[in-house]
């Protein structure tokens, strides 16, 4: 409004075919030196007034000139008359500009009190009145230094024209970690207490657990929020069945809600620790468990060694087998009275097997005994031992086709144990035998080499 008024002012100061006046005061308008209306001289009236914001300019008081004496011939009557028909009335040509200036003042004022509006904002609950030339919405925030993000909202919505009187409300987002029934995730509101952000995320509470009061205030830096809603579980145990409203975070609280007490091994047909969900049902397991250990034996390898000082088909024994030994643990269960199949919670081994050692030879044998290749020798191993060559008498005394003692067998040439060799060998110790003893080493049988 400033500018109309100083580019009103030297549009008429310009001008050289005004004539300057004195400044004046007249009651309740202030005039300068030319005679134009001055409205910084003028006196401020408050917002909302009634009237006109300015009022017309009141009549200029000329100054009456000094009276003539009036001339009896009418010569000076005939030429006042001509001097006035020939130039303006000076009255009227003073308040001419006057009018003109007032008329331009009276339409930029309108135009000024136009744009000028009384618009209430609202900023997070926080409302206050002030008067703004803004034309929309996102106008009157940038003026006033209201910032707002994606997740803000601004009613009406930005770039709306305003009007005056309007209300135009911002509502800042607040992030909130909302772990709702185990699941989290983040949500954006603009509400100002956690009952109104569950209201408005259609979030039921009644019976429900809240991590924090209803009413606490959500400040512009969020919160996070666990909230549990009321579920209908069932709960199954010793052959009774129990249904309870819970907000319980685990399947182990719903069940001690239900009077259930789980020992032991007790478990349930969901992990204990597991989110309980609306109209579930949970089966509680008694267990009564024992545990058992088995020993196994670990088989034994055989090591075979060449060996030139034994006859062919001679194996000789250097080191018997022995087996390893195996131990495992394992569990046994009954699930409500029912044995279940038994389950294995480890193995050691509790000795390592030692392996067999066996000489082979690979002497060539001689085809027979010069004196003894010429007896029956198969009647006298059926006669001895069933003809069998590992045959081992009831004592354990003797062994083989011809019933051998150790120390004979030795004494003859053989290792080991003579149930130990082959039949071929056994035949040929005992030839060696009969040579140096006769029939007689054999008292029973040694007959039956003749026939």
């Amino acid at each position: 409004m400033s500018g109309t008024q100083f580019e009103t002012t030297e549009m008429f100061a310009g001008n050289p075919r005004l004539a300057p006046y004195d400044a004046y005061h007249d009651g309740y308008e202030a005039y300068n030196v030319y005679g134009v209306y001055d409205v910084h001289s003028a006196p401020t009236l408050p917002y909302g007034y009634g009237g006109d914001t300015y009022r017309p300019a009141p009549p200029v008081h000329e100054p009456t000139a000094p009276a003539l004496p009036r001339q009896s011939d009418g010569r000076a009557e005939r030429r006042r008359r001509a001097r006035g028909a020939g130039r303006p009335d000076v009255s009227l040509r003073r308040l001419l500009p006057r009018a003109l200036v007032v008329a331009f003042l009276a339409g930029g004022t309108t135009a000024f009190v136009a744009k000028d509006k009384a618009v209430e904002l609202t900023v997070d609950g926080t409302p206050r009145t002030l008067h703004t030339f803004a034309d929309d919405v996102t106008e009157l925030l940038a003026e006033e230094g209201v910032r707002v993000g994606a997740h803000d909202v601004v009613a009406p919505a930005p770039g709306t024209p305003l009007t005056s009187g309007e209300d135009v409300t911002v509502r800042y987002g607040r992030p909130v970690l909302l772990t709702l029934d185990g699941h989290r995730r983040q949500v954006w509101t603009t509400a100002e207490t956690v009952e109104g952000a569950l209201r408005r995320l259609g979030v039921r509470t009644q019976g429900a657990y809240l991590s924090t009061e209803p009413s606490r205030r959500i400040g512009r830096e969020g919160l996070a929020l666990v909230v549990r809603t009321e579920r209908v579980v069932t709960i199954m145990a010793d052959g009774r069945t129990r249904t309870v409203r819970t907000n319980a975070a685990t399947v182990r609280e719903v069940v001690e809600e239900a009077g259930v007490t789980l020992r032991g091994e007790d478990t349930t047909s969901v992990p204990a620790s597991a989110f309980p969900r609306d109209g579930q049902t949970v089966t509680v397991l008694r267990i009564t468990g024992t545990r058992e250990v088995r020993e196994d034996p670990i088989p034994f390898d055989e090591r075979r060694d060449e060996d030139a000082s034994l006859y062919r088909g001679t194996q000789v024994v250097d080191q018997a087998g022995r087996p390893g030994l195996r131990r495992t643990t394992y569990a046994l269960r009954t699930v409500n009275g029912v044995r279940q199949k038994p389950r294995r919670l480890g193995t050691e081994v509790v000795r390592e097997p030692s392996p067999r050692v066996v000489r082979v030879g690979t002497r060539p044998r001689p085809a027979s005994v010069h004196g003894a290749d010429h007896l029956n020798w198969q009647a006298l191993a059926a006669c001895e031992s069933g003809g069998r060559p590992d045959a081992v008498d009831p004592s354990g005394t003797y062994g083989g086709l011809y019933q051998f003692d150790t120390g004979t067998w030795h004494a003859l040439g053989g290792e080991g144990h003579p149930q130990d060799a082959s039949a071929a060998e056994q035949t040929y110790r005992a030839q060696k035998l009969y040579v140096r003893s006769g029939a007689s080493a054999w008292p029973h049988c040694g007959a039956r080499l003749g026939g």
